[in-house]
């Protein structure tokens, strides 16, 4: 099984404390501006994915659907998360630059944090 460097790098800001999982403390560390960069799962609530979207593009912070469920569980240390956010500046760039080069989109490219307007 090949090594996943993103989620390895998910992994040492766990171990520093640098990550807020969950959407109840994910939220938090976005709209404290806390958050540097969050991940949505895709097996995430459609729900669930376009309220962290719609947040993040507010916010203008970083968001990628990137992992598992399990996966990214298992590299914030919890059986399973479908939201994380890396609160560690420094981590954060490191795995966008990642995420960037395995050709991941960003989440929260072309959403409006003001909803869909007249149409």
């Amino acid at each position: 099984m090949k090594r996943d460097s993103v989620l390895s790098l998910v992994g040492i800001a766990k171990k520093a404390d640098k990550i807020a999982s969950g959407e109840f403390l994910t939220e938090a560390a976005v709209k404290s501006d806390r958050a540097s960069l969050v991940m949505i799962s895709p097996e995430a609530s459609g729900n669930t994915r376009k309220k962290f979207q719609n947040m993040c593009s507010f916010y203008q912070i970083p968001a990628y659907l990137y992992g598992s469920r399990d996966e990214l569980g298992a590299a914030s240390g919890t059986d399973f998360r479908v939201v994380l956010a890396v609160t560690d500046e420094g981590l954060a760039k490191a795995i966008e630059k990642k995420l960037v080069q395995a050709g991941v989109p960003r989440a929260d490219a072309g959403v409006s944090g003001e909803g869909d307007k007249g149409i």
